[in-house]
C-alpha cells in the first residue's frame, strides 16, 4: 500500500471526546425504545458515568435522560400521525414504562398532550424524514415548528 495511505490520523482531545460521544448517542439512537443505562452508555463512550452524564450535556446541550426522552417523544410523535394505535401502545413501543410519564413528558417536550397532538395533526403525504425534521422539538421550546 502507498505510505501516504497508512498516515494514522491524530485527533484533538476534543475530536476524541466528541467521536466517543457519537457513538453513545447513535446507541440510544438506535435503541431507543429499550431499557437504557447510564453504566452502558459510558461505556460506550469510555468514561465513567458520572464524567458521562457531564460531558453529554457539555457537548449535546441536554442530559443523556432527556436526549433519550426527547428521541422517544419524537418516535410516537410520528406514530400518533401515522397511524391509529392506541397511545398506551404506543407509548410502550416507544420506551416509555408508564402512561403518565409517557403523557407528562409528551406534553412537556411537545406542548400538548398526546391525544391533542393526534387531532391537531392528521398524516402528511410527505416522506417521513421531512415531517420528523419539520416537528421536530426544539430545546427550549415547548412547541414544535409545525403547529
Amino acid at each position: 500500500m502507498h505510505p501516504r495511505y497508512c498516515r494514522r490520523v491524530e485527533l484533538t482531545a476534543r475530536e476524541d471526546t466528541h467521536r466517543r460521544m457519537l457513538r453513545a448517542r447513535d446507541a440510544m439512537d438506535r435503541h431507543y425504545a429499550e431499557r437504557l443505562d447510564v453504566a452502558s452508555l459510558a461505556r460506550i463512550a469510555h468514561l465513567s458515568a458520572s464524567q458521562f452524564g457531564r460531558v453529554f450535556k457539555q457537548v449535546y446541550g441536554e442530559t443523556p435522560h432527556r436526549y433519550l426522552q426527547r428521541r422517544r417523544v419524537e418516535r410516537a410523535m410520528t406514530l400518533l400521525r401515522q397511524t391509529d394505535r392506541r397511545i398506551t401502545d404506543i407509548a410502550w413501543d416507544v420506551g416509555f414504562a408508564s402512561l403518565g410519564t409517557f403523557g407528562r413528558t409528551f406534553a412537556e417536550i411537545v406542548g400538548c398532550s398526546p391525544s391533542e397532538f393526534r387531532a391537531q395533526h392528521a398524516p402528511i403525504a410527505v416522506p417521513s424524514c421531512f415531517i420528523a425534521a419539520w416537528t421536530r422539538p426544539r430545546s427550549g421550546s415547548s412547541t414544535s415548528v409545525v403547529s
